[in-house]
């Protein structure tokens, strides 16, 4: 009895001294391999001949992502198309995994998992905007996770554009889709700001679209540029421009309504002031302000002619457009911006020129005469208009 219980134990012993030998000898052999080209294949360092493993377990999981190397360093296909892929700030390395694999940027998320916790990188992933691609392999993917570098776009917003303009050139750009921007802009609630706290209830964010060069990620949510947009407006204001703007009796938003108008008027810049004084010195009397941008705004899109802004608009369109924009119909200003001021024309309305001008016409080369009287008025339009 004893004899045998001695010789299953010696054989019981021999297996796993075998066994031991040949872990050995394949950790010895990795080891070996790993020094030259092969250990970069699993791992993200700039050593030469890869990372160095650092403990048993270390060893335990460098041989096993040695043993799949080549799936590592496979790419799930051949697809070149820009993927945009956000890590959120604590994100976890298996959140992480887990919606690569449904993008179907990798195959395995453990192989994955284990990978980046190979290198270091499992909890220490930076959050932030990247750019992926299907063609990309394991290991592109997480050396591409190392840091948050994002392409980007530049696109300049021109001033005096109405937000229809700005979703045309979003959408012309391939920055993103137009139309969705467009209605994100028109219900004016998903972004937040303190710009926005005298914007009526249920107005949309028409003015508030900063004319600026931006630079921005690619496939920008429409909540991004917005934020870009007022932090941009925000940044351009001059110190105090709220008691500039209590001057003038004008909320933010009333402010922005004004110089909207302004900026679809003035051609020439150093008009500015001189046409903003116009329009609140009709304010102030009660006149209408007569505006004839605020027609052409009403009126929309002129299939016809491709265009936005009408041109010219007639005295009788002027009468027929039945809208609360227009300025010849209705009293005071229009519920809201026409399009989106520059600021040179929002300073025009905080700072205007001190005049007594009500009137003003186009005299034929972009500039303006001004008038302080109907019958000064009428002679300039007499003038300049042949009396139209």
């Amino acid at each position: 009895m004893h004899k045998r219980l001695w010789l299953f134990l010696r054989g019981f012993f021999f297996v796993v001294a075998l066994a031991s030998l040949i872990a050995i000898l394949g950790v010895g052999i990795w080891y070996w391999r790993s020094q030259g080209d092969g250990g970069t294949l699993i791992s993200l360092s700039d050593t030469p001949g890869g990372r160095r493993p650092q403990g048993v377990g270390d060893w335990a999981l460098g041989f096993y992502l040695q043993l799949n190397a080549e799936r590592i360093n496979k790419p799930a296909s051949d697809d070149p198309t820009p993927i945009h892929f956000r890590v959120e700030a604590g994100e976890t390395a298996t959140s992480i995994g887990t919606r690569l694999q449904e993008m179907g940027l990798i195959t395995d998320i453990e192989l994955f998992r284990r990978f980046l916790q190979y290198n270091g990188l499992d909890a220490s992933l930076e959050a932030g905007d990247y750019v992926l691609r299907h063609n990309m392999s394991m290991r592109e993917i997480g050396e591409a996770l190392q840091h948050s570098k994002v392409e980007e776009v530049t696109i300049t917003i021109p001033e005096g554009w109405r937000a229809e303009q700005v979703a045309e050139l979003l959408s012309k750009r391939e920055i993103m889709d137009g139309s969705a921007f467009l209605a994100i802009v028109r219900q004016g609630e998903a972004v937040q700001h303190p710009l926005l706290a005298s914007k009526p209830a249920g107005m949309g964010y028409e003015g508030y679209l900063f004319p600026e060069t931006y630079r921005l990620p690619i496939q920008p949510a429409p909540e991004d540029i917005l934020t870009r947009m007022l932090n941009t407006l925000q940044s351009r204001l001059p110190i105090g421009w709220e008691s500039m703007a209590a001057a003038q009796g004008l909320t933010f938003h009333q402010v922005l309504t004004l110089a909207s108008i302004v900026e679809r008027e003035a051609v020439i810049p150093d008009e500015r002031p001189a046409i903003a004084s116009v329009y609140l010195n009709r304010l102030k009397q009660g006149m209408y302000l007569n505006a004839d941008p605020t027609v052409q705004y009403a009126m929309g899109y002129q299939p016809d002619s491709g265009q936005w802004w009408k041109t010219p608009v007639t005295i009788e369109e002027y009468q027929g457009v039945n809208s609360p924009y227009n300025t010849y119909l209705n009293p005071g200003l229009p519920p809201g911006p026409i399009c989106s001021p520059g600021i040179n024309a929002i300073m025009a309305v905080l700072q205007p020129a001190n005049t007594n001008y009500l009137y003003f016409v186009a005299r034929g080369d972009g500039g303006h005469v001004f008038a302080t009287t109907m019958e000064e008025h009428e002679h300039n339009v007499q003038t300049y208009m042949g009396g139209h």
